[in-house]
């Protein structure tokens, strides 16, 4: 049955203004509490005005956003419940609704006193008003256009479902394709010097080199976080060194491993092993070459950095290309434990074991993954049917999908705030993961709404430019401010 229900769009604009409202005030009240300036307020609801001091600006800064969110957050309630939004949605913003007087009074508690449950219960009545937004907001944004039947599903074909499987797709902005002019192996009238250059470029495309900048910061994010000011130039350079090779290594098993497949796919079609550029022989004898080097790299730092390396090398070329990726349409939400590991790396090169600290970082990575690369699931989702990989938009449509990405992005941000609390990262950390994080949910929320191969790249690039600012920040923070 199909329904006439439309919701303004000035109601999810109003949800999610509020859902970044509120993540505002988590990571603000994080930082609150680590730099003590709850202790130079102990009144409440006014406060001293020594400008001056900065501990009093940022109690400030958290009360003056703790009322404009507030304002934004019932104005948003109202609005849901005044439109024909789906009940569902209605109803868990009463969570909010219920919950933010609350938290009003705890944060009440949390200037006038000091006892200890008091931080544990803002954060967590904090988490659950955030909770509730995005999950409105996502219930919301998919009745926000009409053509909806009794159960919100799309009655009409998706603009992202209606491309012809036939035409070329654009070039994944992570892969390494290019003209298929610059590497074919048939150009036999090649000088000595262009055809060197050739094998060169088809070895070092194997490397998979456009995904090891963000790989890299992040294992630079862990060893900033464990060392702090007192980071060793020559860590850096052995585990980012041990890294690249890893990732290298990764990368050109993969290539060997999926190299039927990809001649199936108009995306990865010429790639070195599916042109048979590099042939697997030697592809394998370069991956085996690259896993060595990177573990002996990872060796000198300490054992526990070369097992962990020795893992993810394991994971990412049998566990997830074999196991998870051709056979799970939880393949992307698993194998983000693949981006995660850097992140471990990165700790324990510096400290020789495990620490809170760095498993909070690669609980972000985790957590950050299938946010981030739903997107490329969605704009190649003709691309990996043709391959038989069972990715979430194949298997259970485009609807399901821009959902999830929006409650990754949600449980990301909620990750980020965790680690503020834990790691005593200050205001250019919380500043990165609250600008960032609000364009990173500005481009999903136009993804729902337009929901086209081009909404589904802005959603992935805006995902790349926020985890690049927040592993920035996160450096800049741990080791020079």
């Amino acid at each position: 049955m199909v329904t006439d229900t439309h919701v303004p769009s000035r109601v999810p604009t109003l949800l999610a203004a509020a859902a970044v409202g509120v993540y505002l005030l988590i990571v603000i009240g994080a930082t609150t509490t680590l730099s003590n300036a709850a202790a130079a307020c102990t009144t409440w609801p006014a406060c001293g005005f020594d400008l001056s001091n900065p501990q009093l600006l940022i109690a400030w800064g958290h009360r003056v956003a703790a009322v404009l969110a507030g304002l934004v957050l019932f104005a948003a309630i109202v609005a849901t419940w005044r439109a024909p939004a789906p009940r569902r949605a209605k109803a868990v913003l009463t969570v909010p609704f219920v919950l933010y007087p609350i938290q009003v009074g705890i944060g009440a508690l949390a200037a006038t006193t000091n006892a200890g449950w008091i931080s544990t219960a803002h954060l967590v009545c904090g988490v659950a008003i955030f909770s509730g937004l995005v999950v409105a907001l996502a219930w919301t944004l998919e009745a926000e256009a009409p053509g909806t039947d009794a159960l919100g599903e799309r009655v009409t074909t998706d603009a992202l479902s209606v491309v012809n499987p036939d035409e070329p797709t654009i070039a994944e902005p992570d892969s390494d394709s290019g003209p298929m002019s610059d590497r074919s192996p048939s150009r036999v009238d090649a000088g000595p010097i262009e055809r060197a250059r050739g094998v060169g470029k088809a070895y070092f495309r194997l490397m998979k080199p456009r995904l090891m900048w963000l790989l890299c910061l992040v294992a630079a994010a862990g060893m900033a976080l464990a060392a702090g000011p007192d980071l060793a130039a020559g860590t850096v350079v052995k585990v980012l060194g041990g890294g690249v090779l890893a990732i290298g290594a990764s990368g050109t098993f993969n290539h060997v491993l999926e190299r039927d497949v990809d001649r199936r796919m108009q995306r990865t079609a010429d790639r070195p092993l599916a042109t048979d550029e590099v042939g697997v022989r030697n592809a394998m004898a370069f991956g085996c070459v690259l896993a060595v080097a990177s573990l002996g790299l990872f060796v000198t730092v300490n054992l526990l950095a070369a097992a962990l390396g020795l893992c993810a090398i394991l994971f990412y070329s049998v566990v997830y290309t074999l196991v998870l990726k051709p056979n799970t349409v939880q393949n992307i939400v698993i194998g983000g434990a693949a981006g995660a590991f850097p992140a471990l790396i990165g700790w324990v090169g510096v400290t020789g074991e495990f620490g809170i600290p760095g498993l909070a970082l690669a609980g972000v990575i985790f957590l950050w993954t299938p946010a981030h690369f739903y997107n490329l699931a969605l704009a190649y989702k003709n691309d990996y049917e043709r391959g038989g990989f069972p990715m979430l938009p194949v298997v259970r449509g485009e609807r399901v999908t821009r959902r999830h990405i929006l409650w990754y992005l949600g449980a990301t941000l909620l990750g980020a705030s965790v680690l503020a609390a834990i790691a005593e990262l200050g205001w250019l950390y919380a500043a990165a993961t609250v600008a960032f994080g609000g364009l990173f949910l500005w481009a999903v929320v136009r993804l729902h709404r337009e929901r086209t191969e081009d909404a589904a790249f802005r959603a992935f690039h805006a995902s790349n430019a926020y985890l690049g600012a927040v592993l920035a920040a996160i450096v800049i923070d741990a080791v020079v401010l």
